[in-house]
């Protein structure tokens, strides 16, 4: 999972909720969920072949005034649904490596087994290259 900095809009009699993620071109939605709206944005990133947006914190857009009057919240969202299908591949690790990420994944089970754990590791690596 990722935690994507989002502003918040209000809605209205007359507008719906607003949600915008300044880390994600054009990441604004009024659709009924974010995630939704997200998972779609990512799949199209993926399959023009562009870049995954680089998460930045809060404070990097805060006073931007495009901003000005929403509400800052983290949005939790598993940018690894929208990458495509599965591979699987073989890889060969230092038993001491493999049994730390074994001991992490029992004691984290979001973590969702050694390929759950491989994938947010290279994605984070990726994100900071």
């Amino acid at each position: 999972m990722s935690l994507y900095p989002g502003v918040l809009f209000a809605g209205n009699e007359q507008h719906a909720w607003g949600v915008e993620v300044p880390d994600v071109p054009s990441g604004f939605s009024a659709s009924e969920t974010m995630s939704e709206a997200l998972e779609l944005h990512f799949e199209g990133l993926v399959a023009d072949g562009d870049p995954l947006p680089q998460l930045q914190v809060v404070d990097a857009h805060a006073a931007n005034p495009e901003y000005a009057g929403g509400v800052w919240a983290p949005l939790d969202f598993d940018v690894t649904l929208s990458l495509g299908k599965s591979m699987r591949f073989n890889a060969t690790l230092p038993e001491y490596l493999s049994s730390c990420i074994e001991d992490c994944v029992r004691s984290q089970p979001d973590q969702k087994g050694h390929s759950g754990f491989l994938v947010r590791a290279v994605f984070r690596a990726l994100q900071q290259s």
